[in-house]
């Protein structure tokens, strides 16, 4: 084969097939999640990133053309980047990080779920197929850029396949096929979600996700930030030393005025002046306050990002009932809610129910999701579940007297508390059940 027809593989294979092209072959060892089979782990899927260390506010707005066209290169490059910044790096791993490692609930057959939960210092199931690490980076992806992507691998030395996240930068959408393609080392990858491979995570919607992604509002906050920080880092350093002024008498000549400016230019830290009179150093220092204008835009800039991620900057900067217990003493609740609600859809709907039908059975089924409820909240039901049971005992003595009693199980229908029916030994005094339907039978006259 000549070099001039391996060139035209290597480029045909990464242009976009058209619509009438049939799906690109997927390697062997990502097809789908096969238990307990050995394959031999092949070259990673995605490209080793492109690192861009300068940007500029025109780059935003390339961005956002780029992605109008499909094209996510740019955003990933950027997300990639504002990630070496401490306000965005600790705010967003607060959000995301916090979220996952709150406790997790399963819903499902009691089989499915002993497997999944985990118990007794043993991760289970779940946390082994699913890494907090990588629902941490997917769930972030999903925040900022508005999409997420991972994939299941199976390699050699693993026991279970693992959902390992990709870097969005090189998701590429096709209108005309409504279809995502992913750009690997194999070439343009079509993803197909919940197919036993592929996991798309769209939070905000499934159309034009980029665009409710937080990544304008972040991004224009950090370029603005990192100009800033070099500006005033410039600033600093030119106008850190003062200048000195060397003073020769009137009259002097020339050979004397040289001479004492290479003195005074010779200042060194123990520099020592002997001065006739007409001779003089000075020093001058710049008072002026230029340095604030870039302390004002990086502070603006951080507050974005703080309201952009957690919703809010009081707990964020330590303002009124600063708190540094949980995450939702940093983060606005609804929004923890949000990440949790929308990480364990996707989950549900596409990554689960393989694992499951492979390693539990197909007549299984297991749900999970995410405790979200704050601990003052946890703390309220309680004391109200408290004053539902002591409510319905004082009510149930006050009405014994008319052969009436409260309906515990509406009640706690109402309050929200889950209950389950058991035999007990009834009061003698107390008037015996009736349906909960039927109206309360009143004793006779």
């Amino acid at each position: 084969m000549s070099l001039l027809e391996r060139a035209r593989q290597r480029v045909a294979a990464f242009i976009a097939p058209t619509a009438n092209d049939t799906q690109p072959p997927q390697p062997e060892r990502q097809t789908a999640i096969k238990p307990r089979r050995k394959t031999k782990r092949s070259p990673r899927t995605a490209f080793v990133p492109v690192a861009k260390t300068r940007w500029l506010q025109s780059d935003i707005e390339t961005a956002a053309k780029k992605a109008q066209a499909g094209d996510l290169t740019t955003i990933g490059q950027l997300y990639r980047a504002m990630s070496r910044d401490g306000t965005v790096q600790g705010l967003l791993g607060t959000r995301t990080g916090g979220l996952v490692r709150l406790p997790k609930q399963f819903r499902g057959t009691d089989e499915a779920r002993a497997r999944l939960e985990s118990k007794a210092g043993q991760r289970g199931l779940f946390d082994k197929v699913f890494p907090q690490s990588e629902l941490e980076k997917l769930d972030a992806d999903g925040i900022v850029c508005g999409i997420g992507v991972a994939e299941f691998v199976q390699e050699d030395g693993w026991k279970y396949p693992r959902l390992t996240r990709l870097d969005p930068e090189f998701l590429h959408y096709r209108s005309d096929e409504d279809r995502w393609y992913y750009r690997s080392r194999e070439g343009l990858l079509a993803i197909t979600p919940g197919d036993g491979r592929w996991v798309l995570y769209t939070p905000k919607g499934r159309y034009e996700p980029w665009n409710s992604g937080i990544w304008q509002a972040l991004g224009r906050s950090f370029v603005a930030k990192e100009h800033a920080f070099l500006h005033r880092e410039n600033y600093a350093a030119t106008l850190a030393n003062p200048a000195r002024i060397a003073v020769a008498p009137q009259g002097s000549s020339d050979s004397q005025r040289i001479g004492w400016f290479q003195q005074v230019l010779r200042w060194g830290a123990s520099t020592v002046f002997g001065l006739t009179p007409g001779y003089d150093v000075k020093l001058l220092e710049s008072n002026g306050r230029g340095f604030e204008v870039f302390q004002q835009i990086v502070a603006t800039s951080d507050k974005e990002c703080m309201v952009a991620i957690a919703g809010q900057e009081v707990t964020t900067t330590g303002g009124v009932g600063f708190a540094n217990a949980s995450v939702f003493d940093s983060i606005r609740t609804d929004l923890v809610q949000g990440d949790g609600n929308a990480l364990a859809e996707c989950l549900n709907e596409q990554a689960i129910p393989h694992v499951v039908a492979d390693y539990v059975g197909d007549d299984h089924h297991v749900e999970v999701a995410w405790d979200t409820t704050p601990p003052p909240d946890l703390k309220a039901q309680a004391e109200a579940t408290k004053g539902m049971a002591e409510a319905i005992k004082a009510g149930n003595e006050a009405l014994r007297p008319y052969g009436l009693r409260i309906d515990a199980k509406e009640v706690a229908t109402r309050f929200g508390v889950p209950v389950e029916a058991i035999e007990v030994q009834l009061d003698p005094r107390d008037p015996p059940p009736s349906n909960m339907n039927d109206e309360p039978q009143r004793e006779a006259a």
